[in-house]
């Protein structure tokens, strides 16, 4: 399998399997990625996902340049296909998302960690949008997302440049979250992922919602939205069992479940 999706628990685990060629995505690979984003969106069961790369040397480094790339450069692959949801950039996903990067995260790969919400790497990982370098544009989400995600003049130097930067200078700009040892990488994502399971999955998802859904209106909207989102948590049983359980001294029994309609476009 180009990318291999296994189900522990709560918890769903991706792996971009083409070490050989630095986990670049063909054709099979986006359409692959594309379907398990769709399937973890789905499965009530999963409540949070993580997505590595296999190997050692490259979490992904982007479209495959001899495969994919001349297909769409000739016209035999839309660009606006559903294979762009393997960058998620498709219907969204409430649940969150945490990036294992395991190494080089160059093109797709750096355009892909961008819908993710949490993101851990190695700290020989490299980043990069190189697709100005060699006629081609960046078209998984990055002239539009990183922008957002960190300061302008930071992210049109990745992105004009087509240059790479180090996973410390990554850190410092605020495009990852944390820098670890290639040995805890996994254990890290895990620890990460555990305490969000062990939270209510209604109100971890509808707070990513309220995220994304206020990132872009103006203020004044974005907090009569929070404010509806607020009242949907308010009025979730586990809103009734969180306090409960706190004033009893003991965990909270939560509703592990998603969010009716959470995860719809």
């Amino acid at each position: 399998m180009s990318v291999d999706f296994e189900k522990r628990g709560s918890i769903g685990y991706i792996t971009i399997n083409r070490p050989h060629v630095r986990n670049c995505l063909n054709d099979e690979a986006l359409e692959a990625l594309s379907s398990i984003w769709e399937e973890f969106r789905q499965d009530d069961a999963l409540l949070v996902a993580i997505i590595t790369g296999a190997g050692d040397q490259a979490f992904c480094t982007g479209a495959d340049l001899k495969e994919l790339i001349p297909r769409i450069a000739q016209g035999e692959l839309a660009i606006n296909s559903r294979r762009v949801q393997a960058f998620l950039k498709g219907p969204p996903i409430f649940k969150p998302i945490i990036a294992a990067i395991n190494g080089a995260c160059l093109a797709g790969g750096t355009e892909l960690i961008q819908g993710t919400d949490i993101r851990i790497a190695v700290d020989d990982a490299t980043f990069g949008l190189p697709e100005p370098r060699w006629g081609l544009f960046p078209a998984g989400g990055s002239t539009v997302r990183l922008p957002r995600q960190i300061p302008y003049c930071r992210a049109m130097e990745i992105l004009l440049t087509g240059g790479t930067v180090t996973a410390q200078e990554a850190l410092h700009m605020g495009l990852i979250n944390r820098v670890v040892r290639r040995t805890d990488l996994l254990a890290v994502a895990r620890e990460i992922a555990g305490k969000i399971c062990e939270n209510s999955p209604r109100a971890v998802q509808v707070i990513k919602q309220s995220a994304l859904r206020c990132a872009d209106i103006p203020l004044d909207n974005a907090y009569e939205l929070e404010t509806f989102y607020g009242r949907e948590v308010f009025g979730f049983a586990d809103a009734q069992e969180g306090p409960r359980a706190f004033l009893e001294g003991r965990r909270p029994r939560f509703v592990r479940t998603s969010v009716s309609g959470a995860n719809e476009g």
